[in-house]
């Protein structure tokens, strides 16, 4: 069941957000709706499957010991999603 749900968000987000969600032909409701369900589910790492090849990926990489793994992500997602 859908309900009407209404945000505050800064005007140019909104005209990015819009755009993006046009360029791939969805509706800004239901990107919001998936991202809000990727970060409410819950689940444990049983509940999470690894496939064979992310199994046989295991230990050919060794990051350095100062690597935020976080920090890197976030910059890239950045680069990715808020470039102008």
């Amino acid at each position: 069941m859908s309900t009407k749900l209404t945000l505050t968000i800064d005007k140019s987000i909104i005209q990015k957000a819009k755009k993006y969600a046009k360029e791939r032909e969805r509706s800004l409701s239901d990107i919001i709706e998936n991202y809000l369900k990727l970060i409410t589910e819950d689940q444990t790492s049983e509940e999470i499957k690894i496939t064979p090849l992310v199994k046989s990926m295991r230990g050919s990489f060794k990051a350095p010991k100062d690597f935020d793994y976080k920090e890197e992500l976030t910059k890239a997602l950045s680069n990715k999603y808020l470039k102008k």
